[in-house]
């Protein structure tokens, strides 16, 4: 629990330093965190290949409406274009690698009151089905939880709970596993 709240306390920071910046120091901001989410292509911290495909860039079964809202999400660059967090085994909890990923996309949602998001949360295959979905569905509030700490409004976050329903990737293996732990960040329509 201390961990969750240091963590938060190091998101809301990294959101207000970017806030109030000037343009120089802007730039050398947004180059730490692309530096920051870089981490998430290689994921060292946390047992994560970047063979594995885990770059938090995935998509939902929904399609990719996110890719038509502008050229950030689509610019490999930029934290929007990444929009799947991970998770360890049978936890919900914010590894600091995926902190300025639901960073980014907190400020987007501010800045574009009209826009929705569904957070869907998924587990890997083990443990029962009830175990999975309430695991997913804590996995989800976790990530919106972040966000409204940083000023999303509850009104613009849905959240959904797959459990294993919805796999990233198949198999009995922990390559396998690994992906489908996970909350998948999935634009809406206006």
């Amino acid at each position: 629990m201390k961990l969750n709240k240091t963590l938060l306390a190091l998101a809301v920071s990294t959101f207000l330093l970017a806030a109030c910046s000037d343009d120089e120091k802007d730039a050398s901001l947004t180059d730490g965190t692309q530096n920051a989410t870089s981490g998430i292509n290689d994921a060292s911290t946390n047992g994560l290949s970047g063979d594995s495909g885990m770059n938090g860039s995935g998509m939902s079964g929904n399609g990719d409406y996110a890719s038509t809202l502008g050229p950030e999400f689509n610019d490999p660059n930029n934290p929007l274009s990444k929009r799947t967090v991970y998770f360890m085994l049978d936890s919900s909890e914010i590894m600091p690698d995926f902190t300025p990923v639901i960073a980014a996309h907190a400020q987007y949602l501010i800045a574009n009151p009209g826009q929705r998001i569904t957070l869907e949360g998924n587990g890997d295959e083990r443990g029962s089905r009830e175990y999975n979905i309430a695991l997913g569905e804590q996995r989800a509030k976790s990530v919106a939880s972040i966000m409204k700490v940083q000023g999303v409004p509850e009104n613009q976050l849905d959240i959904v709970s797959y459990g294993e329903e919805k796999p990233a990737a198949f198999g009995n293996d922990e390559s396998a596993w690994e992906k489908n732990r996970r909350v998948e960040i999935v634009y809406q329509p206006k």
